[in-house]
Parts: C-alpha cells; structure tokens; sequence
C-alpha cells in the first residue's frame, strides 16, 4: 500500500475520483430497505444532455488543429500515480487503449475498437472474465495487444509489491492470475473473490514497457510514453511553452481521426477570458462571468445594444466600466482646475485614475470584439457539491446536531441560486453515490428529511442547545440590591472597553450601521427569494479547485476534466423517517476509533501573509434569515430563535471553512446563504477565508473545519468508488489510521458492509439494491450532505464538431473536427441544455431569458447556422455492458 503524504493517515486508492481500501471479508446484513420509491423508475430522470455541437463525420472537414485549454501541463503521464491530473486523463483518453468507456447516461460500454467481447464465462468456484480483442488493435511499435500488459498491469497494481509508487490500485487486488485464452487474441482473468465492477479494470491499458518494472513504472512515463494505441498519439510536451501535442497515430486501425493535431495549452482559468479574446484557443471550460462575457459579445455583435459605459446584459453589467455613469465619467470642473476644497494631489489622483478607467474599458472593449467569435456550451458536469460537517469532535460529533443543520437546508433554494441562473435543471441530487439519469440512481434522501425548521429546532432541544444555555452560571450567589449593584458595575466596565476598542480600531458595527446592515441583508434575501441574488449571476460557478480526486488524495487537492482537490462516528440513533425495523444495531452505537488524517491541521495563514486569512462573523439577523425559509410551508416553518444557541455555557456555533480565491465566488456565495439558514435555527457560523492552496490540504482533508463546501465527481462504479469517501476507517498495525477519503469523518461498520456486498454482487439489480439500502444509511448519517450539480459551461468556435459540455460522456476523439462549411445544410437549432426533450425530462422550471443570457435564441440560432450534421454521439458503435457483455 502506498503512503499518500499524511504522518498519520495511510490510504491506497484505486480511480483518481476515490481511495480505496476493500476488506477481506464480508459480514452478513438483515435485510434493508431504501426509503426511496422504485429506484428503476427514478433512475431515468434524465439529466441535462450534452452540448457539443454534434454532427455525422461525413459533414467534418479533413484535417485541421484543435487548440484546446487545460489546466497546467501534467506532470505524469501515468494516470495510476499520485500526481496525475484531468490533463493526464485527457492524453490518456486520446492515446491509450479504454476498454470501457462511458455513454451519455454515464454506463460503461464495450469500446469495439479494442474488444470483439468481455464477458463473465464462470462464476463458480471462481468468478472468470475472458476478453477478446480486437485482432486490428496493435501498439504504435507493432506489437499486438495481449495478455503479456494485463498480467503487467496487474502485477504492477495488485498492491503486492510496494517498488511500485501506485494511487490507485482497487479491484486488482481480487485477481488470482491472468493467463492467454484459446489463442492470443483472448485473455482470462480469474478472481479471488468476486468483483462486480470488474468493467473498470484495463481502463487505460498501458503496454507492458510501463508497467513491467518498478522504475519503468515511477519514472518511464512521467513525460513521455514508449508506446500507445489510440487515434493519436504523443508528439511533444513543451513545458516551457506549456503546451502538450498529440498527432495522428499512423498505425490506427479504427476510423480515421477528423484533425490533423490536437495541441493542448495549459492556460489558467483566471486567463482564459484574454487568451480566448486573442483567439488562441477553439475550446476552453470557463466560468459563469465569462459565459455571460460570451454571450453578451454576440449579442452586440448581432446588432443589440452595445455595452456602453454602465450598460451591460440583463443580469447586471460586468467588466471594468459596470456602475460607471456618464456624470461619474465626465470630470467635474473641480477634477479640471482644481479648487480651495482640492489640493493638487488629489486632482492628479483622479486624473491617474480616469486614465487607467479608460485603459481598462479599451480593454474590456477590445477583449469583448474577440469574445464575440465564441458560443457558450453547457449542460451539467458529472459532479456534485456537497456541504460535508466534520463528526469527529465539537458539537456535530453528535448526530442530532448534524441532522439539524441538514434539515435547515433548503437545497432546492440553493440548486436554484447556482443552476436556473443559466437555465440549467436545478433538481438537488437525491443520491451520494449517483447522478440523476444514471442507472444506478434512486433518490434516498428521504431517510434524512426534507427542509423543516421546526424539526431542526427540536433536534437541537434534544441534544441540549437552548436559547439560554450560553449563559455562564455563577458558582456563588449574591442577593438582593448588592447582586444588581454587582451587575451594574460589570456592565459599566464591559461598555467601556467595548467603546475603547472601537476607538481603536473602529471594527465593530454598531447602532445605526448595525441597523442598516440588517436591513440590507434583509432586502438582499427578499430579492435572492424572488429571482436570485446579483452575486450568483455575478460569481464564478466553478469551484474545480476543490472537486476531490483530479489532483488525487496523495496531493491534498480534489475525476472530472476541470481541476480538483478517522472516522470519529456518531450514533445513529433511531433515524428519522427510517422505519425503526430497519435501524440495525450496529448503527446505534457509537464505535470507530478517533483519530485524523493529518496533524491537527494547519492555522490560516496570517493576516499578513500573501494570501491572508479572513475570519468573519456569518450570523445574520433573524428577520435578514426571512427568506430562508419563504417556501417553508406553515406546518414546517418556525420563528426564528431570538438569540443564538448554547449548552454549559457555551454558545452553539461552527467553524464554515471557504476558500479566498478568485475562482471561489460561488462557493462563497454558497456558504453565505447555507450562513443565514442555519441562523434561522439559532446556530451562528464563524466563516473563515483561506487560501486556495491551503483550502484543501491543511484544512478539510486534515480535519480543521467543522463545515466545508466541496465537490465529488461521478463514477459508473459506486461500490468501489463510493466506499473510500463514507467508509469507516481501521487502526493499521503501526498505530496509524487508515483514513481512506472520509473527510467528514462519519461512517459506520454497516455502511461498510453494504459497500462490501456491493462490491461482490454480480447480480445487477441485487447490487444496486445494496448501493441504495447504504446511501439511504448515509443521509441518514448526515455527514454529508449534497446541494447541486455542478455546471459545465466550455467555449467553443461555432465551427467546433463534437466537442463541448460532454456531461458523462467520454469524448470520441477521433469525430471531434471542425465543420465543413461547404457539406452543411440546414439543421434544426439544438435544444438548449435545460429545456425538455421528452415527456417529464426536466422538471425544474426554464430560466427566462435574463436569468439565462447563454443561452438566448439569438445565440442558438447563431450556432446552429455554423453547426451541421446530426448527433452521432460519443457511443456510436457502443454495446451496453450490461446487454452483451454480461452473462
């Protein structure tokens, strides 16, 4: 097992998304039952479909460069190690063999390009898959693939031998040997023990000069590889350009790659504006501000009003000039020649600073005229954020506590703050462990609750938190007038040191800026309840920098193409809305060892550091909270506490952790609203603003937070991937603890053995049944809680076929080009993200136009004149796995 840079939290991992640690054995479960309806019917609620500008590969042009954005320059091309990224992942997908890969619902699928078939053949004594490949496919030197790289990689991920600096390694641990079948074309692989999600081994497959040896391994392939099998292959990584290319592969036996290269240049997400604007790149994710920059662009470039100063789109203006009037912009003749009221200093001041407002908005302007070149493709990432409460110590260590703050969530409040702005379904996920339109998917949040602050004020009644139980006690009493005069005189003395401190430094609020602050927040709620607040049009929607798995567990950082990222547990108790039958033992006590996955976490850099710490009160007024709970229906709203919480003195308050970052606004934004919430229960939250490359590392995977806002990939395979993240940790042998990624650190053995049944199941349905019975015990557990899906909004030329807003879909490399402008006709427009494409496909209400500038019908129309072509889709060719390829 590899350490992962933690003195006391050793994991082993298995996909870039999780960690993982499978036990041997698998203890028996009565019988569980999810509190969702029928999970077969749920799961087809389909989620946002993918944008990316399809057409058939006979209306792409021949040849071509596509020049694609990504986040940095990967520092491995092994997708198996510690360090690797989504742009590993991306060259991987274009250059290595996938022998499954994921269709638009996010199922694995038979690739036909390196296999004819893969199927269970036995299933007693041992569990036994035979693959048959594809006689065309080869590596780039003319060797054919053969069982010589699976034993490789196995051998090299098995975990059996500790040379090889692995990250990811589940499910290869279950192999007992992989020999050759009938002939060299088929490879047997027979199991230990049985493995359901056998279909995510192989995935890529390296050739067996990268995996055949210890240092081939750690070293061969950190920046170059010496063989690969896909459309393409590596040409060169510049690191001093930052920039990776990829050329057709010439041994290729599949259909023949539409571009000529594919050069992917490592732009930061805070650039991408400017280097889209300059025209140096054709695809690129960007944030919301610069979606609606785009969107704005074409507008004025199809004959809208233009953006002059001050003017912007419906949803506010953006960019250097925004607010600016024309009185404000003209000098004013005391600017001109100055006056007894305006040394000379200040005059130049102004000067200076008209001057750089001019610059800026011949900037923006200039900036804009590029931008216009652009569309704006979205749909929803396959990734979910989450409100995750650390139960290991403090006052979420106890289960009421945490299921209080969930049942003061609105969650639909905040899907819609994030999503309807750019008229995406805004349906909070149901499921820890799948997404809306997965197969696997089955809405089991009942078993927590719905939104209900009367419920949440009666768990914290239960748990002891009382309006008054702040209030410290004397140990002696005094009577009569001597104990007022006692009084008196203490609060003389607190009004003079309040007063004195404000004198010096003038940081409290008082009196009437108090007044007017709560006034104001409370008519920024009122507005936020009826259309959403400016600050969520105006924030960035990507928050990539904390998707946990894209910089994998051993980096600290958080499977997605955009950027990335013990258990102490609570009891269960008799979980609400769970029948009382179903509450197994296990989940009524305590249990779990105590432990973190890193020291006690690193303090928030100074105040003058570069990055500095900001530590702020979040505790809103009650009436400022009035929102919050506007859609609450009588029987499940409350007055508001009329102060904070305590217990033994202590008032009820928790430590909300966000990052600082320029990219973070909407995980700000987030948290400010989830702030207000919970104050509406009488739980104030301290907000602490942290450094970006501080957020994940030394303060959420370390433990030193009490609430944090992250985000989770999707996986096709929840058993293996969704245990690490909720799975109870064990004492290693060394004293240390195996943490795994339970950053919330809540877990239960229960859960465990769910997952481990799960695990072993090969029986589709009877598998997904024991995900659902355990996700069920997971909201249950209230250690997280998920709040939306995640936007996916790219920047692409028109004239881009094939590629955008892949949602769950694996790119097909080999169809994205440019579109032929002499083979196109016309097409119908494409149907916008979030609108309905069949009966009941979307059922959360359509942004209207100003809530949703991207995707205007100006735009559409604008697109769907360049695009041609119909959806060939990303899994043309594609068997379902769980048709074909299963006995």
């Amino acid at each position: 097992m590899s350490q992962v840079g933690a003195p006391r939290g050793r994991t082993c991992s298995r996909t870039i998304r999780s960690v993982a640690l499978l036990t041997s054995g698998v203890l028996a479960l009565p019988v569980l039952a999810a509190c969702s309806s029928d999970g077969d019917e749920r799961s087809k609620a389909p989620a946002a479909a993918q944008d990316v500008g399809p057409a058939a590969r006979d209306r792409i042009a021949d040849g071509g460069t596509l020049r694609w954005a990504v986040d940095t320059v990967p520092t491995t091309l092994n997708t198996f190690q510690a360090d690797a990224d989504a742009a590993t992942s991306r060259i991987a997908g274009a250059v290595l063999p996938s022998l499954f890969t994921l269709d638009k619902t996010g199922r694995p699928q038979r690739n036909p390009d390196y296999l004819e078939s893969a199927k269970i053949i036995e299933r007693e004594p041992k569990q036994v898959v035979l693959y048959k490949l594809n006689q065309q496919a080869v590596w780039s030197d003319g060797r054919e693939l053969g069982a010589a790289d699976f034993v490789a990689q196995w051998r090299a991920l098995s975990g059996k031998d500790s040379a090889y600096w692995t990250a990811r390694n589940a499910g290869y641990e279950r192999i007992q040997k992989i020999e050759r079948g009938a002939n060299d074309l088929e490879v047997r692989v027979t199991f230990n023990k049985p493995y359901a999600d056998w279909r995510a081994l192989f995935s890529p497959l390296y050739p067996k000069d990268v995996m055949g040896a210890p240092n081939s391994f750690n070293d061969g392939a950190r920046a170059k590889l010496k063989a690969t099998a896909g459309p393409f292959q590596l040409k060169e990584m510049d690191r001093a350009d930052r920039e990776i290319t990829l050329v057709r592969n010439p041994r290729w036996w599949g259909a023949r790659p539409k571009l000529d290269t594919i050069v992917l240049s490592a732009v930061p997400r805070d650039k991408r504006a400017a280097a889209l604007a300059a025209g140096t790149l054709d695809l690129a994710e960007i944030d919301s501000p610069v979606a609606e920059r785009i969107t704005q662009a074409r507008h004025n470039k199809g004959g809208g009003a233009g953006p002059q100063t001050g003017a912007g789109p419906a949803s506010g203006a953006r960019g250097p000039g925004a607010g600016t009037t024309a009185a404000s912009a003209t000098p004013s003749s005391a600017e001109e020649n100055g006056s007894d009221e305006e040394d000379e200093e200040k005059a130049e001041a102004a000067r200076e600073s008209r001057e750089k407002k001019t610059r800026a908005l011949a900037k923006y302007a200039k900036e804009q005229k590029g931008l216009g070149g652009y569309v704006v493709r979205k749909s929803l990432e396959p990734a979910f954020t989450q409100l995750a409460l650390n139960g290991e110590t403090g006052p979420l260590a106890d289960e009421r506590v945490r299921r209080a703050v969930a049942r003061a969530l609105d969650r639909k409040k905040l899907a819609e703050a994030v999503l309807k702005p750019l008229g995406l379904p805004a349906n909070p996920p149901g499921s820890h462990l799948a997404l809306a339109g997965q197969h696997a998917y089955a809405d089991s949040s009942d078993a927590l609750g719905d939104q209900n602050t009367r419920e949440a004020q009666a768990l914290l009644a239960d748990a002891g938190w009382t309006p008054g139980g702040a209030v410290k006690k004397d140990d002696g009493t005094k009577a009569g007038s001597e104990a007022d005069a006692e009084k008196k005189k203490k609060d003389k003395e607190k009004d003079k040191e309040k007063d004195k401190e404000k004198g010096e430094n003038g940081s409290e609020t008082s009196g009437t800026d108090k007044k007017k602050e709560d006034k104001g927040d409370k008519e920024a709620d009122v507005k936020e309840s009826e259309s959403g607040s400016a600050s969520d049009s105006d924030s960035a929607s990507d928050e990539g920098a904390y998707i946990v798995g894209d910089n994998k567990p051993g980096r600290g950082a958080p499977l997605s193409e955009t950027g990335s990222r013990v258990i102490a547990p609570a009891a269960v108790g008799q979980a609400r809305w769970l029948d009382d039958a179903d509450v197994n033992a296990q989940d009524r006590q305590p249990g779990g060892m105590a432990g973190a996955y890193a020291p006690g976490g690193t303090a928030a850099p100074a105040a003058d550091s570069a990055s500095p710490s900001t530590t702020s009160s979040a505790s809103a007024s009650a009436s400022a909270s009035t929102s919050a709970s506007a859609s609450a229906s009588p029987s499940t709203s409350a007055s508001p506490l009329p102060g904070p919480l305590g217990k033994d003195g202590k008032p009820l308050t928790l430590r909300f952790v966000l990052p600082s970052g320029p990219g973070s606004e909407q995980l700000r934004t987030v948290g400010q609203k989830i702030a207000r919430m919970l104050d509406r229960i009488g739980i104030r939250t301290e907000i602490t603003k942290v450094a970006d490359a501080d957020y994940f590392k030394d303060h959420v995977a370390s433990g030193d937070y009490d609430l944090a806002l992250y985000s989770w990939p999707a996986t096709a395979y929840p058993a293996t991937d969704g245990r690490p993240i909720y799975a109870k940790p064990v004492p290693a042998s060394d004293g240390s603890l195996l943490v795994e990624q339970n950053y919330t650190r809540v877990g239960t053995d229960h859960i465990n053995q769910l997952f481990d049944q799960a695990a072993s199941e090969l029986d589709e349905k009877a598998a997904r049944d024991l995900l659902r019975r355990a996700d069920a015990r997971i909201w249950a557990a209230a250690g997280s809680i998920p709040l939306y899906q995640r936007p996916q909004l790219v920047a692409a030329k028109p004239a881009v076929a094939n590629a955008g807003a892949f949602a769950f879909a694996a790119p097909r490399y080999e169809d994205i080009g440019f579109k032929d402008p002499a083979k196109s006709g016309p097409e119908q427009p494409q149907k916008s993200a979030g609108a309905k494409e069949t009966a009941g496909a979307t059922r959360s209400p359509e942004a209207s136009p100003k809530e949703s500038p991207e995707s205007s019908p100006k735009e559409s129309a604008d697109e769907s004149a360049d695009e041609s072509g119909n959806d060939s889709g990303n899994d043309s060719g594609n068997e379902s796995a769980g048709e074909s390829d299963e006995q």
